[in-house]
C-alpha cells in the first residue's frame, strides 16, 4: 500500500483543522492510513486498486471528524457546560448514499450474491433430441 498514492493530502488536511505546525503530522498520517482502510473496503477495492477521485473528499471529511473526536473514541455524546454533541455510530454514516451509488456503478455492488447458470443435463444426449 506505500506505493499507493493517498486520496487525503496531509496539507489540505491541515488547513481544514487549521493546524499550522508540524507537531500532529505523525497522529495525522495515522488517522489518514486507516480512514483510507476503511473507505477501501466499503468500496471493496483491491489492494492494488486507489480509491476513486471522486469519493476522495469522504476520506477527508472522515479524517477531520476523527481527528475531531480524539479523546472521545467509543463516545455516542459528549456534554459540557451546556455544549452537547453527539456521534454517529460510523464516521461513514453520512456518506453511504455516495457509497453504495458509487459500488453500483462499478459492479461493487452489496447486494449482489453472485452469478447463477442453469446447465441443461440432456443437451447433446441425441435421445433427448427424438
Amino acid at each position: 500500500m506505500a506505493d499507493k498514492e493517498h486520496a487525503v493530502d496531509i496539507a489540505e488536511l491541515k488547513t481544514m483543522l487549521q493546524l499550522t505546525t508540524d507537531k500532529q503530522d505523525s497522529l495525522l498520517k495515522l488517522i489518514i492510513k486507516n480512514t483510507e482502510q476503511a473507505l477501501s473496503f466499503k468500496l471493496s477495492l483491491s489492494e492494488d486498486e486507489s480509491i476513486p477521485e471522486d469519493l476522495a473528499f469522504i476520506a477527508l471529511e472522515v479524517c477531520v471528524r476523527r481527528y475531531n473526536r480524539i479523546s472521545n473514541e467509543g463516545m455516542a455524546s459528549y456534554s459540557q457546560e451546556g455544549q452537547s454533541i453527539t456521534f454517529n455510530s460510523s464516521d461513514f454514516d453520512d456518506f453511504m448514499d455516495d457509497i453504495n451509488a458509487w459500488r453500483e456503478q462499478n459492479g461493487k455492488n452489496v447486494r449482489s450474491l453472485g452469478h447463477v447458470q442453469f446447465f441443461n443435463p440432456y443437451r447433446g444426449d441425441s435421445r433427448a433430441l427424438q
